[in-house]
């Protein structure tokens, strides 16, 4: 193939990336004028949440067949040449696929003779574990290119189900729900978030296959800095790109071991600690014996345990509110039905009386924060007269032993109860909004384009962070090295390509699902909790509440009713608690942790790995691959995994911010760090090593800068720090720093042509 792109690629590539350009930002620039129903949903949603998906696919696999044909007209090799051992492959895994189902069978007739959970629990999670680590024992391998590239033999469609298990974190499978749920399609306020992710999430693959998948595929290479040593030359862009992609693994995989710990704890009821501990041991069983040969099988093992786990409760509740399975058809029709329900809540005068109560809490804590020091010696001397009074007129013991509680959880310095009346004082704010602080569901950004000024710059500053955060995730996900590693495995290029393509179509039987869950539990909650006696909510609701992180109920105006207001429900309840909200057997809510358990472990797993090379292959031995010293690297990506596994294990034990936040900020460094100087490298000739080197510098530090320069320690720490930019928020860094890397790396390129190389022969 020629260097870069003849005329007929260069138009093919410009018309698909016109069709996604249209097909996210367009659509999503106009949404709020987009106010059509059809068959109804509305259009800006419905679009957003499952039509550009369906385009996004569409270009990925048109692009795959056009570049194909082409191929095998100019007498490339044939797809019956590419497909080895395929039959056995498939035979392997309908066996395992029956085996599962066969489990499940066992384990929900062994629920109705009576297992209790915890044995049910119990043998699944020891089954699954069992299971991924017998898959890496059964590949365990010393040879260099099993173990960092699977042989270069992994099938297009199990490859793209494997980067589906890998890509579908705890982020996505435990968090991406109920941030739906919370956020409804665009945020909070200025914050944005919801479909943001989705569209995301899918939309960078229509930018892996066009603009990277391929290209670096025909290279033959181990890791993604192999491609920056041999396209540039010289140590130092290797080293940079190695130092970029350890940092945004290192981030992500904070959170996926973050997940790992949540789950496994639910699951077995250990401790938060102990169950990163557990989850741990599984993930390097995986990649420390076999690397990429066994994380890739084991992912797809993982997948399917992922999308049953998601999709089956997903489809019971479709069942019973709408009579149809098919949740991601049916679910519009609870859009309009929920937009009544906000509106009865909106106009409800015991929903209004309800935050009046949240407001007066705020401003009494607005008030104690201006004098923290008299407002502590206030509170002790009111607790003590309430328990002096209770002694001399011989109350009831719990209410004495109430007030000695609220006396030992009570702040004992200024700077603690500096600390926690904020944190109550925001919660508070935020949950005297109305709805609790969460915006009508389908309505497309916050604020009001023709309201007032404050409402119209409310509405610019959301649709333009909605913007922001979908830019990152995008080129994120195109430089994102355990992505792009993963296309390495496949025989050739034709089948990187459908394997890219694979891969979306895997993804987006969560992704498509994830909304349409979202908005059955949200009627679930409006239709049949609100309103409702206090003494007569579901067995769930008391369950899930002993974790008030996860779910909280309070009588606030004391009228014994449930309020919309005074029920608060955390991101990750959406999905793990499904089951329940569904009336499900235990089994099912087994399946739900261990799909939440497999999908932070599948993406822990190449994370890892990514890093363990990284360190090993990338910077210690500088991409040494003769054939004496093979082992060599692979040993020492071994042992650099195992250490990075347990720093990330008492990292994640931390419990740094939340899931998506981490993810996102990963995101921003992947696409501001490796993104500029790899595509320019491979479209544009005259990139030159100072400018790749330049390019990847600056992307990175503008992107840490803006990071850390809104971190609220640092602003006090060091005056005169900047706030936002252009009011965007952090977690959309990758903004100023993917321009501003690829600026550096044209201007510098222009200016240096010493170190320049040829673009390598695609």
């Amino acid at each position: 193939m020629s260097p870069t792109p003849g005329p007929l690629r260069w138009k093919l590539h410009a018309a698909l990336l016109a069709v996604w350009f249209a097909a996210s930002f367009g659509v999503v620039f106009f949404a709020r004028d987009l106010q059509a129903t059809v068959a109804g949903w509305p259009l800006a949603f419905w679009f957003s949440a499952q039509g550009s998906i369906v385009v996004f696919i569409g270009i990925i696999g048109f692009y795959a067949w056009r570049m194909g044909k082409t191929e095998i007209a100019a007498g490339g090799p044939s797809q019956a040449a590419l497909v080895l051992g395929r039959r056995r492959i498939h035979r392997r895994f309908l066996i395992y696929v029956a085996v599962l189902i066969f489990c499940l069978l066992g384990l929900g007739l062994a629920e109705q003779r009576g297992l209790s959970k915890a044995w049910i629990a119990g043998i699944f999670l020891s089954l699954t574990l069992v299971l991924y680590a017998g898959i890496g024992v059964y590949a365990r391998t010393a040879k260099a290119d099993e173990y960092f590239v699977a042989g270069r033999r992994i099938p297009a469609v199990y490859n793209g189900m494997a980067t589906a298990a890998d890509w579908m974190s705890a982020a996505s499978f435990i968090s991406l729900s109920g941030g739906l749920y919370l956020q409804g399609f665009s945020g909070i306020g200025d914050q944005p978030g919801g479909l943001a992710y989705v569209l995301g999430w899918t939309g960078g693959f229509c930018l892996v296959a066009l603009l990277v998948a391929p290209y670096l595929r025909a290279l033959n290479l181990y890791t993604l800095p192999d491609y920056f040593a041999l396209r540039y030359g010289g140590r130092w862009p290797r080293r940079i790109a190695a130092l970029a992609a350890i940092l945004c693994s290192f981030t992500y995989v904070v959170a996926q071991i973050y997940g790992v710990g949540l789950i496994t704890s639910r699951l077995t009821g250990l401790h938060f600690e102990i169950g990163i501990l557990l989850g741990l041991g599984g993930v390097l069983v995986c990649s420390f014996l076999g690397g990429m040969r066994a994380v890739t099988w084991t992912q797809v093992a993982q997948y399917l345990v992922i999308i049953l786990a998601f999709t089956l409760p997903v489809s019971w509740l479709a069942y019973q509110q709408l009579g149809n399975p098919f949740a991601v058809i049916a679910y519009g029709q609870q859009l309009p039905k929920i937009a009544e329900f906000e509106r009865q809540i909106l106009a409800s005068p015991a929903e209004n009386q309800v935050l009046a109560i949240y407001a007066q809490r705020a401003d009494v804590l607005q008030k104690k924060l201006q004098d923290v020091d008299a407002a502590i010696s206030t509170d002790r001397m009111a607790l003590r007269r309430q328990l002096r009074d209770l002694g001399e007129t011989a109350a009831d013991d719990w209410r004495a032993l109430t007030i000695r509680r609220q006396m030992a959880a009570a702040p004992k310095d200024a700077p603690t109860a500096r600390e926690v009346w904020s944190r109550q004082l925001a919660e508070n704010r935020d949950r005297a909004q109305p709805m609790g602080g969460m915006p009508v569901h389908t309505q497309a950004f916050s604020g009001d384009p023709a309201g007032s000024p404050a409402q119209q710059a409310l509405f610019t500053s959301s649709r333009t962070n909605f913007l922001a955060l979908m830019f990152c995730l995008m080129v994120g996900t195109a430089g994102l090295p355990h992505l792009l590693t993963r296309y390495f495995t496949t025989p050739d290029v034709s089948q990187a390509r459908q394997s890219v393509a694979w891969s979306l179509f895997f993804i987006a039987l969560l992704y498509l699902a994830a909304p349409a869950l979202a908005v059955l539990v949200k009627y679930e909650v409006m239709a049949h909790l609100v309103g409702q006696p206090m003494d007569s909510l579901p067995a769930w609701i008391g369950q899930w509440s002993r974790d008030p992180a996860l779910l909280s109920v309070s009588d606030v105006n004391g009228d014994g009713v449930l309020q919309f207001s005074e029920l608060k429900i955390g991101a990750d309840l959406v999905m793990l608690a499904s089951p329940e909200i569904g009336g499900l057997p235990v089994i099912f809510s087994i399946l739900v942790a261990a799909g939440g358990l497999g999908a932070a472990l599948s993406t822990a797993d190449g994370l890892l790995l990514t890093i363990g090379n990284a360190l090993a292959h990338d910077l210690f031995f500088e991409g040494e691959n003769g054939e004496v010293q093979a082992t060599r690297p692979v040993m020492w990506s071994k042992f650099a995994l195992l250490v990075v596994a347990l720093l990330a294990a008492y990292t994640a034990a931390q419990r740094p911010a939340g899931i998506l936040s981490l993810v996102a900020a990963s995101f921003s460094l992947a696409a501001a760090g490796l993104v500029p100087a790899m595509v320019l490298g491979i479209f544009w000739s005259p990139t030159s090593r100072a400018g790749a080197v330049g390019g990847m510098l600056t992307g990175l530090c503008v992107t840490l800068f803006y990071m850390a320069s809104n971190l609220s320690v640092v602003r006090d720490a060091v005056p005169g720090v900047t706030g936002l930019w252009w009011g965007i928020q952090p977690v959309s860094a990758g903004i100023f720093g993917v321009p501003a890397g690829i600026a550096a790396t044209v201007f510098i390129s222009l200016l240096t042509r010493d170190g320049r190389r040829p673009t390598p022969s695609l």
